[in-house]
């Protein structure tokens, strides 16, 4: 058990960095969320891949806001906005990547993290250049809720099921 502080939350109607990466960033203002509702095999309610049987178990997004820092630091450039590499929970004080695989409860929320969620070529515009490559590895995962609930920005607990 972890005490965490859930610093971003997003959800989107639609896809933001579609097609080849351009050079201006997308308006993102829409959607940013101070709570997510998230349903047991649907995902979070009022996202593009909320229901859509491909996205099943990768339909919620987490990321540590932690790797963005040391990206940031590492390419000499300021702290990023964390929303704007489109994760749909952003967390501090979390081992993100130690969740694949795992089932895990987050603010009273159960999912189920799975696969890597890798950064697409989009990083480089709207972060800095290099942060597509430099993100690699460390761009969150992907998960299937379990539960349905609520999750909301400030404190939450992160609860690790025990490796079977």
């Amino acid at each position: 058990m972890a005490d965490v502080e859930i610093v971003g939350l997003m959800a989107s109607g639609q896809h933001r960095y579609d097609r080849r990466p351009g050079t201006e960033v997308p308006p993102q203002d829409d959607d940013r969320r101070d709570e997510l509702v998230v349903r047991a095999g649907f995902g979070v309610v009022g996202d593009r891949y909320a229901g859509k049987p491909a996205h099943r178990d990768a339909s919620v997004t987490v990321l540590a806001v932690e790797s963005l820092d040391a990206l940031a630091a590492e390419l000499g450039v300021p702290p990023f906005d964390p929303l704007l590499a489109r994760r749909n929970v952003v967390l501090r004080g979390a081992d993100v990547d130690a969740l694949r695989g795992r089932t895990f409860t987050l603010g009273g929320v159960t999912l189920l993290g799975g696969r890597a969620a890798n950064p697409c070529r989009w990083m480089d515009v709207v972060l800095a250049p290099g942060a597509h490559r430099g993100l690699r590895g460390r761009g969150g995962v992907r998960c299937r809720p379990l539960t349905d609930g609520v999750l909301r920005l400030g404190p939450a607990e992160l609860v690790v099921d025990p490796a079977v």
